[in-house]
């Protein structure tokens, strides 16, 4: 059987697709953005955090190594939930399709017990792997960042070719799509990648609708722990009044929007 390599299980979450859902962490990513709230998925491998207390430093591991069966019994604890809220499974990350044969396996088990089962994606992965993950999927969660192919190489590591052919993919088959717009100030921010965005997202034929989902501080003290580089010191949040506006450019275009996912 499968195995694959997770960082965290978060139960009863409200902002990763419909009703009350469990999210699942996959560790692992091909892409290094600089603004990333969850630096413990960027690396495959499990990796130690450091945590000072008042009686010394404690070292504790993130990452750990589960077969199908031992994660569909944690998912499968929360089916009523699931039930009553029309909700389910998110696998997120990290980049999930990284794992490809353990997030299908997973899957597989999800649409046997019919558990909605949906996807938060960056988009980078081969065509052929996205094709048949799609076929197991209720939802997917498309992350789209930056237009520019150049300044989304400077800003994540990765051209962003594979992922807006792969965004073309999804929207022309039949699963349902919302796209996700982090808004980082002075990144993804500005006038003209909103516009690029938005002019994009209206070509979409499966959208649902677009997440707007504001820069925050949070990752900050993990990349500490890490020993790793917190690109984003000195970054404020985005000021309310530009997070309206951006929403409200959104919906000028026909576009149902909700900020925070």
């Amino acid at each position: 059987m499968a195995e694959g390599t997770i960082f965290k299980i978060k139960k009863y979450a409200l902002h990763d697709g419909p009703g009350i859902r469990t999210t699942v962490f996959f560790k692992g990513c091909p892409l290094s953005c600089r603004w990333c709230h969850n630096p413990e998925g960027l690396d495959p491998r499990p990796q130690t955090m450091s945590r000072r207390t008042s009686s010394g430093e404690i070292h504790e591991m993130v990452g750990t190594v589960i077969g199908v069966d031992d994660l569909i019994k944690e998912i499968e604890k929360d089916v009523l939930f699931y039930d009553e809220s029309g909700g389910g499974v998110t696998f997120s990350g990290g980049e999930p399709l990284a794992q490809p044969e353990f997030l299908e396996a997973v899957l597989a088990a999800c649409n046997h017990l019919e558990i909605h089962a949906a996807l938060d994606t960056s988009g980078f992965a081969p065509p052929a792997v996205l094709d048949q993950i799609l076929l197991r999927l209720q939802l997917v969660l498309f992350d789209l960042k930056i237009m520019d192919e150049k300044q989304h190489q400077r800003h994540t590591g990765v051209s962003n070719r594979t992922v807006l052919e792969n965004l073309k993919r999804i929207a022309d088959g039949r699963t349902p799509l919302r796209i996700r717009v982090p808004l980082i100030p002075g990144i993804t921010d500005g006038s003209a990648n909103i516009e690029a965005i938005i002019r994009f997202a209206c070509t979409l034929k499966t959208i649902q609708g677009v997440d707007l989902l504001p820069f925050h501080r949070i990752g900050g003290e993990k990349y500490q722990r890490l020993g790793m580089t917190d690109n984003t010191t000195g970054t404020a949040p985005p000021v309310p009044e530009r997070v309206a506006t951006i929403k409200r450019r959104f919906e000028s275009a026909g576009l149902t929007v909700s900020i925070g996912g």
